[in-house]
């Protein structure tokens, strides 16, 4: 199936979403976004892979308070990959309730399923030094 301007528009804003959701606490709405057995990984952040919606759901409850109070997401580039599944790489930037910022890089794997577009992988990695530490 061809890769069309609908998918394009459905992808990017399935990926904008997942801020408005993590934002205002609706994890139970996270199969919106996410395959069952979605791969969370953010080994990055020294932590082991979360495998599947409710891990994710769980982790971010385990956060509590210390998750940042907005999600935004920008700079969605999309590649149409083989078999209905596009690579989609974005920037991050979680603010936390304290004023300061982070920045990371998604790199996901959305597919398309029979509810829709939803992420099958997201690997998170943090931005700690500029230039990508080519300096």
């Amino acid at each position: 199936m061809a890769f069309t301007a609908d998918d394009r528009t459905e992808i990017t804003e399935l990926i904008s979403m997942h801020g408005h959701l993590c934002d205002s606490g609706e994890l139970d709405r996270l199969e919106e976004l996410f395959t069952p057995d979605v791969v969370y990984d953010v080994t990055d952040f020294g932590q082991e892979p979360l495998l599947g919606v409710a891990a994710c759901a769980a982790a971010a409850r385990a956060v509590g308070e210390l998750n940042p109070v907005g999600h935004h997401v920008t700079n969605i580039v999309l590649t149409e990959a083989a078999g209905d599944r596009v690579h989609a790489r974005s920037k991050g930037l979680g603010v936390n309730a304290d004023g300061t910022v982070g920045s990371v890089t998604y790199e996901d794997t959305v597919v398309r399923t029979p509810r829709g577009w939803r992420i099958s992988h997201r690997t998170v990695h943090a931005h700690r030094t500029p230039l990508g530490g080519r300096l």
